[in-house]
């Protein structure tokens, strides 16, 4: 009887002792899983400074588990030959797209998009949860712009340059973003937490295709047209103005300088019609 007792006791404590290295073992895996995240966000924060770092960041968490996968099954130098080549061919089909943007008379309807006083927010949140109402912001612009078959060429910071094939389109979807933004219970948890407001311009033209990207005096009109814009308004040229059907109401802002244009431009804020 006594050997027993000592046997159940020995293998009491061994029980115990395992039980113990698991829990550490566990709460070191959480301790890194916590730091892997955070190292992830902070970089996050930094890549969205480079437009085209922020795109494929997207792609390439996503395909994090299947290029482990790969590995094993492929080998490394097969799986980066496939990686190069999925590269490859995702870029090109980018070009493609944007290139089939213009409409017939060969101009686009370019949307530059900016979270106001993104910087003080930034400031007040910390760069972890910062990033987590970025990815909320970018996911609801991104949603209007699929909507409405548009096409973003770059993001910068908290901001969008968007292309449309026509100002209808794309002043449908600017006042989707705004509407959206400015629903109580339409958004994710995070907005819900941190509201925020967004400023948005348009404008018509000819731009300059180029390597994935679009260039020329337009582009850098629209940007200045959305720098007038308070949160929450979409502002616009005469060009989309004029050409907008009666969906929408258009109020005057007045005639405004705008930095490296000479002259005045006329701007209006624009709505759906009642």
């Amino acid at each position: 009887m006594v050997a027993v007792v000592w046997v159940l006791a020995v293998a009491l404590v061994l029980c115990l002792t395992a039980l113990g290295v698991t829990v550490r073992m566990l709460r070191d895996a959480r301790r890194e899983a916590e730091q892997l995240q955070e190292t992830v966000e902070i970089q996050l924060v930094e890549t969205r400074s480079n437009p085209r770092a922020v795109h494929a960041a997207g792609k390439v968490v996503t395909k994090v588990v299947e290029a482990a996968t790969r590995a094993r099954e492929q080998g490394v130098g097969r799986m980066l030959v496939a990686s190069l080549e999925d590269f490859s061919r995702w870029a090109a089909e980018q070009r493609a797209a944007i290139g089939r943007m213009a409409a017939a008379d060969g101009t686009v309807t370019i949307m530059f998009s900016d979270i106001e006083g993104s910087t003080a927010l930034n400031a007040s949140l910390g760069d972890s949860r910062w990033v987590r109402v970025l990815a909320a912001h970018d996911e609801l612009v991104e949603t209007y712009v699929e909507k409405y078959r548009g096409l973003i060429v770059k993001t910068q910071g908290d901001g969008h340059m968007v292309v449309f094939s026509t100002p209808e389109l794309a002043l449908s979807a600017a006042l989707d973003i705004q509407r959206a933004f400015g629903a109580k219970w339409n958004h994710s948890r995070e907005l819900r937490r941190t509201p925020i407001t967004v400023r948005i311009g348009l404008h018509t033209g000819t731009a300059i295709e180029r390597d994935g990207d679009y260039l020329g005096q337009n582009v850098a009109l629209a940007a200045r047209v959305a720098a007038q814009a308070s949160g929450g308004e979409v502002f616009v040229t005469d060009e989309v103005a004029d050409a907008c059907p009666g969906d929408f109401t258009f109020t005057p802002v007045g005639a405004v300088e705008l930095k490296g244009f000479d002259g005045e431009h006329t701007l209006w804020r624009a709505e759906r019609a009642a």
